[in-house]
C-alpha cells in the first residue's frame, strides 16, 4: 500500500511524512477491503442507477420575461462602455 500512497501523493504533488504515508496506507487498505466486501453482495435483479434516490428537476420553468431596466443597472457600474460593463483584463 505504501507504494500506492507514494504514487498518489506524487501525482497530487503532496509531500507526505513517513507517518502520513503509513496512516494513509492503512486507510486505503481499509477502503479497499470494504470494497471487496461489496463485491460479495448479490445484486441480481437490482437495476443499475445513477443516483441512490430519485431526483427531480428543481429549476423554474423557462419563461420569457421583460428585460430589467438597463439604465438603472448600468448606473451602478464603476466603469462602462455603451451597454457593457468594463472590467480589468485578466488574460495577457
Amino acid at each position: 500500500m505504501q507504494i500506492d500512497v507514494e504514487h498518489v501523493a506524487r501525482l497530487a504533488r503532496l509531500g507526505l511524512s513517513d507517518e502520513e504515508k503509513k496512516l494513509f496506507g492503512e486507510q486505503l487498505a481499509a477502503i479497499l477491503t470494504y470494497a471487496d466486501n461489496l463485491k460479495k453482495l448479490n445484486t441480481d435483479g437490482v437495476p443499475p442507477t445513477t443516483h441512490a434516490i430519485p431526483l427531480k428537476n428543481v429549476y423554474r420553468a423557462d419563461k420569457a420575461a421583460p428585460s430589467p431596466d438597463l439604465p438603472a443597472i448600468m448606473a451602478g457600474a464603476p466603469d462602462k462602455a455603451d451597454r457593457m460593463f468594463r472590467v480589468p483584463r485578466i488574460i495577457e
